[in-house]
């Protein structure tokens, strides 16, 4: 085989693809990069065998079609540090030849036929969304999954699809995040009746790393009910399901309130992020006090301090007091835009209270006991 790449070009499609080779493996061909180029393009693929991505890469001229297994590491290095426009890749099956204008540079060749497929996107039934509209379901939903638990399908995000939704579910027990947007299905979409796939976080993050945030298409589809594939502009991603059971989260679901406040995201995430400043690992709650009028936050750490805020809402209920985690606040406010705005709808101070948007995301934290 025989290319010219443009060296920013590959130098962004191995940012984008490099991250899913493993750093170590039984299978020692799995630590590189797969390039093919044919007639139709070029195509840059990595895998570890759970997750695997097909990823477009722009700038390449196709002098002989062929492909070559590209050490991920040191082919990324070369293309860092090089000052070159062009740099021309060539194989002949020996040996890696990478040429500019006044440099070369020879790697020990490996076998392209030993590398794992990587599927391309061949599913007749999907949904359609907009990249935008998957990034900020992924964003709202994965913080909150726990990658280390063993009783249910915790490590990454369930999916769920309607006719004209998609919604995605994440939870480690203590909280649980919610979104749904519009999409469209095509094709006959099978309903596996308590079938539930849940996508890996280390799957989303890819994922998320190769949307645009704008209205182009995404491609979605669920694989013989082990597999999803994702289809964006420039990438064809593939990953296994999370195994287990994940759980009724529906039953969390508050089916009452007492109290419902309006607050501005960008206003609440800067009180909470002031409130932890005196907060430690032993003494990390924050004491939340809805009154008429008024939102009081108070915290204290015997070996740091304490802080006390306050900021205007519009409310004219009863007081009640609740005790949060700060950090579960922060994560799911983070990822909102600063005048969003968020409604809580609260019980008492034991109780699970309620996040919510008018843009479909519910978002539930259990309140810590008093000590």
């Amino acid at each position: 085989m025989k290319s010219q790449c443009n060296r920013e070009g590959m130098l962004a499609a191995i940012a984008m693809v490099g991250g899913v080779a493993p750093a170590r493996s039984p299978k020692p061909i799995l630590q590189n990069l797969k390039l093919v180029v044919d007639s139709t393009g070029s195509t840059l693929m990595a895998t570890d065998l759970e997750l695997g991505i097909r990823y477009m890469v722009s700038g390449v001229r196709v002098d002989e079609p062929g492909a070559v297994i590209l050490p991920t590491v040191r082919i990324q290095q070369l293309l860092r540090l090089s000052n070159e426009i062009d740099l021309t890749i060539e194989s002949n099956g020996e040996k890696i030849d990478v040429r500019g204008g006044r440099s070369k540079w020879n790697f020990t060749a490996e076998d392209p036929t030993l590398f794992p497929e990587v599927p391309s996107f061949t599913a007749r039934s999907y949904h359609v969304l907009q990249a935008s509209d998957l990034r900020r379901l992924i964003r709202r939903t994965s913080f909150a999954t726990d990658v280390d638990s063993t009783r249910y399908a915790l490590g990454g995000v369930l999916v769920e699809f309607g006719e004209d939704t998609i919604s995605m579910v994440g939870t480690d027990g203590r909280r649980l995040a919610k979104m749904t947007v519009a999409a469209t299905m095509h094709g006959e979409v099978e309903k596996v009746e308590g079938a539930s796939p849940v996508i890996p976080v280390k799957a989303l993050k890819l994922i998320e790393r190769n949307l645009n945030d704008d209205d182009s298409a995404v491609h979605f589809a669920i694989l013989d009910g082990n597999a999803a594939a994702i289809r964006t502009e420039r990438a064809m991603i593939h990953t296994r399901l999370v195994e287990g059971r994940f759980p009724r989260y529906q039953d969390v679901f508050p089916n009452q309130h007492e109290a419902r406040v309006s607050l501005k995201a960008g206003e609440l995430l800067r009180v909470v992020q002031q409130s932890m400043i005196v907060t430690s690992e032993e003494s990390r709650g924050v004491d939340f006090q809805f009154s008429s009028g008024t939102l009081k936050l108070d915290s204290k750490s015997p070996d740091v301090g304490d802080s006390h805020l306050d900021i205007p809402i519009n409310y004219d209920g009863n007081t009640i007091d609740i005790t949060f985690d700060p950090r579960y606040l922060v994560e799911a406010l983070q990822t909102m835009e600063e005048n969003t705005e968020l409604f809580v709808d609260l019980i008492n101070s034991k109780a699970a209270a309620l996040f919510h948007t008018a843009d479909h995301y519910d978002y539930i934290v259990m309140p810590l006991m008093p000590h």
